[in-house]
């Protein structure tokens, strides 16, 4: 057995692997006690827009003309269902009038409904008389937390104005309701999601994956290692990335860090497993731990970077990404995988050098002569050494490579037909459960009012000082149920806004294809009165114009982001295996895996959970992380058939490779597969969908395109999947399968 020195020489000795165990431990001690930990940074209203999309520069001139309408707005939404009576009327315009005289901290604003004299009100109700919707508005630039305070003494002030708690009551009902929507109040519950989902996905997942570790390997100081390895580097991670954060380097987004913390504990765990694996196996070849782990190590060290390394940088290209969402999660997503990769190659090798065997406890592995030994001292008869049997799944992809290649394209080919048929959303509150307040709120707002009384569409216009009949247009328009009257900018008296409320979901893709006919119609009355024809005097604001460029910038990301990921892995994977073929079909196959996942993905979620679209940032964070760590898996598998093709004809290193792989890689997909289930257990739609996706498409990779698809096209393809690469020497009785469909290749001798 090969015993290279140097670094892993250093990590499996007697004094190296306790100097790197020191290093880890107090590296990690000392980042936390002086550096703040990511979960203090994370922030929740981070900008996703650059200053260069329409809806954008729409909110910059409505600012700048219309500063009332500017603030953060809580849409506080009143119901009985048979109707408010001129009690309930009073109890709120006393209401207004206490948020008036004490205004809370954060408050710009309240309609003054005791100001207004009892018809003024009426007409404020639905036309069944059944809701109210009464705006409060709060400082613009206020965090989450802060309007979270906020509303909890404005529910405060309420009940002690109402006399009891109304939003204790379901809405519906013939008793008094209140619910809290709008931008704040979607604001606040989207933040109380995230903050919940940090402490229950880490708890899960710690949990999943010590449970799995048991169930396969049956040790539990075996499944205590990978648990540490990835525990030591998340409390280097999280200093790491907070520190970042408080210097303004990266935003340290919710959502991020809760995918980060599955991502971690899954890719890491994986990590740890392909060197554990080997460690066992060399552990049975001698006698001495050290030469083991340095063999070990010297077998799987480069796999493991490599994978590592395309994982890094994949998530790193979303860099390239416009949309902030994207952009805020490659640091954070990079960083966590390289801190992970280094603990695997350093520190999991430290402690494995520390416990030795029995690391495996009870089923420690010993060589043929040590269990020779064992068995004399225990005066019980010796057992036979068993040659390690054949991989079923080994012979049958050497032996029929064109039936498994053929059976698993048509698989995976008519999953990936089934993602034609997706239904994309970008709306934000179906992402929600249904009994959150803010969708509460919204649905008595859609039952009393138009649905678009939520969120109304802003057209600003430059008339040049030209009369025209835009206003008139607009209000013929289908989708549109009201037009206010016209304001002047306080500015540029020839800027007029005109308020919108369309006649549906404001959130839906509908009215978000509704806003190039709005910006139409203001362009050509422009024209029509002799303004100028150009678009910069037309503006359009409010959150469906800027859903409706988000779908843009979404749309653009995956565009430029997917064809730089496989172009950035290809290169890494020529590098690596030296090989224009074995690269070209790697990568296809991931992505016809990515495919397939989407298609399975969307039966299921469709069909099965009965959502009637999925959030339209799912296909690239799946593109992502399928492509990258699908990867992993070839590449380990593919660096242990290469390896032994040095040796062996190439069909019985497909067979010996498919057969020593199969176990590690096969428990490390489900771990992996496990850790982003998890996501589906979260009452958020966005991380259920993205769970659901990327498990089945890491299941998947794990059992059908790593131990089939991939190994039989090697097989198919003979000396040919090294080109130009140098390929081993073709053996005398090996013959490379060029039968048709159905036929069966030679039997190995």
């Amino acid at each position: 057995m090969n015993e290279r020195k140097g670094i892993y020489g250093a990590l499996s000795g007697r004094v190296g692997r306790w100097v790197v165990l020191a290093v880890w431990i107090a590296v990690a001690v000392l980042l936390n006690m002086l550096w703040p930990g990511i979960n203090e940074r994370e922030t929740n209203n981070a900008t996703d827009l650059s200053d260069q999309y329409p809806s954008v520069q729409a909110a910059q001139v409505a600012e700048r003309e219309f500063p009332s309408d500017g603030g953060q707005a809580a849409l506080l939404v009143w119901n009985r269902s048979g109707g408010l009576s001129e009690d309930d009327l009073k109890a709120i315009a006393q209401l207004t009038e206490s948020l008036e005289s004490e205004p809370l901290p954060e408050q710009k604003g309240v309609l003054p409904l005791h100001k207004l004299p009892a018809p003024a009100r009426q007409s404020l109700l639905s036309e069944d008389g059944s809701t109210l919707v009464l705006p409060v508005t709060f400082a613009e630039g206020v965090g989450t937390d802060g309007l979270k305070e906020d509303v909890k003494l404005l529910k405060q002030r309420i009940g002690s104005v109402v006399g009891n708690d109304p939003f204790a009551v379901q809405t519906g009902t013939a008793d008094l309701s209140a619910r809290v929507t709008g931008p704040v109040g979607i604001a606040i519950d989207a933040g109380a999601l995230f903050q919940n989902a940090d402490v229950s996905l880490l708890i899960a997942t710690v949990v999943l994956v010590l449970v799995i570790l048991l169930l396969i390997y049956r040790s539990p100081i075996l499944a205590l290692i990978p648990i540490a390895a990835v525990g030591f580097a998340y409390m280097v991670i999280s200093p790491v990335l907070g520190t970042m954060a408080d210097r303004g380097w990266i935003t340290a987004d919710a959502q991020g860090i809760s995918i980060m913390t599955v991502l971690l504990f899954g890719a890491g765990t994986d990590y740890c497993l392909f060197l554990i694996t080997r460690f066992r196996q060399c552990l049975t070849e001698t006698a001495d731990k050290k030469a083991a782990l340095r063999a070990a190590l010297s077998d799987s060290s480069g796999a493991i970077a490599m994978s590592g390394l395309t994982v890094v940088l994949s998530l790193f290209t979303l860099l390239l990404a416009q949309y902030g969402a994207y952009h805020r999660f490659a640091v954070p997503f990079g960083v966590a995988i390289l801190i992970m990769g280094i603990a695997s190659l350093t520190l999991v090798p430290a402690l494995l050098g520390i416990i030795g065997r029995a690391s495996f406890f009870p089923f420690v592995p010993r060589t043929p002569e040590m269990e020779e030994e064992r068995a004399r001292r225990k005066n019980k008869p010796v057992k036979p050494h068993k040659k390690k049997k054949d991989s079923v799944i080994g012979r049958v992809v050497t032996e029929r490579p064109w039936t498994v290649v053929i059976a698993s394209l048509i698989v995976l080919g008519g999953l990936a037909a089934a993602s034609s048929q997706i239904r994309f959303t970008y709306d934000l509150l179906s992402s929600f459960p249904s009994d959150m307040e803010s969708v509460e709120g919204f649905d008595a707002i859609a039952s009393g009012f138009t649905p678009g009384e939520l969120a109304p569409v802003q057209v600003m216009v430059d008339t040049e000082g030209r009369e025209n009949d835009l206003a008139d247009r607009l209000a013929k328009l289908p989708f549109v149920a009201n037009v206010t009257e016209p304001e002047k900018g306080a500015q540029n008296e020839n800027i007029t806004l005109y308020s919108i409320k369309l006649n549906v979901n404001p959130y839906s893709n509908e009215a978000m294809d509704d806003i190039a006919e709005l910006r139409r119609t203001a362009e050509a009355s422009l024209t029509d009165a002799g303004a100028s024809s150009s678009g910069d005097q037309v503006w359009i604001g409010g959150q469906t114009a800027t859903q409706t460029d988000t779908r843009a910038a979404t749309n653009r990301d995956t565009d430029l982001v997917i064809p730089v990921v496989i172009g950035l892995i290809a290169i890494l994977l020529l590098a690596y295996l030296r090989s224009v073929v074995a690269t070209v079909y790697l990568i296809a196959t991931v992505v016809l895996s990515y495919f397939s996942a989407l298609g399975l993905g969307w039966l299921i979620l469709h069909h099965v959970m009965g959502q009637d679209a999925i959030q339209g940032a799912i296909p690239l964070y799946a593109f992502v992380f399928l492509v990258a760590l699908g990867e992993d898996y070839n590449i380990f598998m593919i660096s242990s058939i290469w390896s032994k093709s040095r040796r062996l004809p190439l069909k019985q290193a497909i067979r010996e490779g498919v057969g020593e792989t199969g176990t590690v890689i096969t428990s490390a997909g489900v771990i992996l597969a496990g850790t982003f289930a998890v996501l589906a257990t979260l009452p958020i739609q966005v991380l259920v969908q993205f769970g659901v996706v990327t498990a089945l498409g890491v299941l998947l990779d794990t059992f059908i395109v790593r131990p089939f698809l991939v190994p039989s096209i090697t097989r198919l393809l003979g000396r040919a999947a090294f080109w130009p690469g140098r390929a081993p020497q073709p053996d005398a009785q090996e013959n490379t399968p060029q039968d048709p469909p159905g036929s069966e290749a030679p039997a190995l001798r």
